[in-house]
């Protein structure tokens, strides 16, 4: 159990997690005496939030980008076949930890991801709500 504990309490560290799932999972691990799966699979009222990406633009130009989290998770396993069909888009996805996302995604991350303010004043923001 204690292997699981720690796996958790990693998860928190890297931001896959909140502090309270991670100790509804750890409650549960120590009542139950059960192991939690944590590679399960992503619950359809999870799969319905979007991915919101905001961008303002000191100068105006700001972006408004919504993205079903159905949809990416079917675009990241067949993107990394991409590169091959398509070489010229390897210099754009050569460094995306595609496992990573799906991981993500499959452990429900939810909430604020990036918030970045520049020097200038933009803005980014992404968010899974």
């Amino acid at each position: 159990m204690s292997e699981e504990i720690s796996r958790i309490l990693t998860m928190v560290e890297e931001g896959k997690l909140d502090k309270e799932k991670a100790a509804e999972l750890i409650n549960a691990l120590q009542e139950n005496g059960n192991q939690v799966n944590l590679n399960k699979q992503t619950s359809s009222s999870y799969l319905n939030k979007m991915l919101k990406i905001r961008v303002t633009s000191e100068d105006g130009d700001n972006v408004n980008v919504n993205l079903p989290i159905k949809l990416i998770k079917a675009v990241l396993k067949v993107g990394t076949n991409i590169a091959e069909k398509f070489p010229e888009s390897e210099k754009y996805i050569k460094d995306l930890d595609v496992e990573l996302l799906i991981e993500a995604i499959d452990n429900e991350l939810d909430g604020q991801i990036v918030d970045i303010t520049s020097a200038n004043g933009d803005k980014v923001l992404v968010v899974i709500e």
